[in-house]
């Protein structure tokens, strides 16, 4: 016969088991959804013209509270858009942040007099190609060099005589295996800007990269990413910002 205690400790069991099936459904459903969105979102993004609303709000900021002229202007996709401590992390140096999320290299060369001549910067600084070597774009690293060169012949013909900074693409944890391609569009940009004095690099990629163990290959560092893999934590910002500052500041101090 059965006792009651073992009645009770399989049907509680029973009841955690339900449990678990329940949560590993939930979260199977939130994958596949997440994964079906995000493909639609990236497809969706390669239209030229995704962005445009974007830009129109950042001219109608702008002219709300028109930006004070020789500023440092950082552009790109969401590693510059969400860096919401990038005036405290670069003053005293004065900054304008105009980075919008999911962009690509083509979408920054596309509006490139309109996210630069408005601000008559001191200097401008880029982040873009994560996304276009994301899987599923289809874009290679040559894609993303031309598109940059776009960006820079729009920028000299309109500001010649503005600086450029390129920050590389960063090696994350959930891009991992694209990273010999985003490492590729690094080294030909890096290999423009030495013959360029106009051009600079900025190599945020180096110090992002760690090995857990002597002899192995570096991997990127996780503790430098959000739970997502992809975008920055505080302390990635922290290392952005140990590459980038010094660099602007030798350079455009009195801004």
């Amino acid at each position: 016969m059965v006792s009651t205690r073992k009645i009770r400790h399989l049907i509680a069991m029973a009841k955690w088991q339900w449990i678990l099936v329940s949560v590993l459904s939930v979260f199977t459903v939130l994958a596949i959804g997440g994964g079906l969105a995000l493909r639609s979102y990236t497809a969706k993004s390669l239209d030229p013209h995704f962005y445009d609303d974007t830009i129109d709000g950042f001219e109608a900021e702008d002219r709300a509270n028109p930006p004070l002229p020789g500023t440092v202007l950082f552009t790109g996709s969401s590693s510059v858009r969400l860096w919401s401590s990038l005036a405290q992390d670069m003053a005293p140096l004065r900054v304008v942040n105009r980075g919008f999320g999911g962009a690509h290299m083509a979408h920054v060369a596309l509006n490139a007099k309109r996210l630069t001549v408005p601000y008559a910067p001191s200097a401008i600084v880029v982040y873009a190609g994560d996304n276009d070597l994301s899987e599923g774009t289809g874009k290679t690293a040559q894609t993303v060099i031309d598109d940059f060169q776009t960006f820079l012949d729009v920028v000299r013909s309109e500001l010649a005589d503005v600086p450029v900074y390129f920050i590389a693409i960063k090696p994350s944890v959930l891009r991992w295996e694209q990273w010999p391609e985003m490492n590729a569009a690094n080294a030909k940009i890096k290999a423009v800007a030495e013959a360029d004095p106009m051009l600079h690099y900025l190599d945020i990629a180096t110090p992002m990269l760690a090995s857990n163990d002597p002899g192995t290959s570096p991997v990127p560092n996780s503790d430098l990413f959000r739970l997502d893999g992809l975008h920055l934590s505080e302390q990635g910002y922290s290392v952005w910002t140990q590459v980038i500052r010094p660099i602007l500041e030798a350079h455009h101090g009195e801004n």
